[in-house]
């Protein structure tokens, strides 16, 4: 095993072992209030599912990017940004799961992301890259080399778009989602991360780059 693959491997442990507490704990509570504030149980290939299956896995890779830039740099505001993104999309997730197993619907799916948004056939993914937004693998391995200035503002831009397409995805399942705790989740990702994305335009600009 390379050095490489070895930091990788350590990097996916420590995310799973940080968020597997928050996921059993927010799954088994939205078990217990389901369907108090529901409005039915969703079909496998409802808006409602696939919202949940996709971003989950989006918002996987957020905490990932966090994580990682948490240890390649000591600036308190770009730390201070990554641990609100661990927790409120570890948050988030767990609660999308949680949804998913009080629905007793599949986490995963063989139909393309983002076909329940009619169009899952016009992102290609690569390398990584499974819907618009994410990052690739070799841009991680890129954020995992960088240090200090240059992994602020490479995480700063890859979160950047990673937030784009989740808005992208949260605007979609706002307006056609059936369950009414779905779209008030998904208009919450829309306004918590365009916030967010002007809060990194602010940060980049302090660092002389853009988005």
């Amino acid at each position: 095993m390379t050095e490489r693959d070895g930091t990788r491997r350590l990097s996916r442990l420590l995310i799973a072992g940080s968020l597997a507490a928050v996921l059993t704990a927010v799954a088994v509570a939205v078990a217990l209030l389901w369907p108090a504030n529901g409005s039915g149980t969703p079909s496998r290939d409802s808006v409602d599912a696939g919202f949940a299956r996709d971003m989950a896995v989006h918002h996987q890779q957020a905490v990932e990017l966090s994580f990682i830039v948490r240890d390649r740099t000591d600036d308190e505001d770009v730390r201070r940004l990554a641990y609100d993104i661990i927790n409120t999309q570890a948050n988030q997730r767990g609660m999308l799961l949680g949804w998913l197993d009080a629905w007793d619907l599949p986490k995963s799916s063989q139909d393309p992301p983002m076909s329940w948004m009619g169009h899952g056939s016009m992102y290609e993914a690569h390398d990584g890259s499974l819907m618009p937004g994410m990052a690739t693998n070799t841009q991680l391995d890129q954020l995992r080399q960088a240090k200090d200035e240059d992994a602020e503002i490479l995480y700063l831009q890859l979160l950047t778009e990673h937030h784009k397409g989740g808005v992208a995805m949260s605007e979609a399942a706002a307006e056609t989602a059936k369950i009414e705790d779905v779209r008030r989740l998904a208009q919450g990702m829309v306004e918590g991360q365009q916030a967010e994305m002007d809060l990194m335009a602010d940060m980049l600009k302090a660092r002389g780059a853009t988005a």
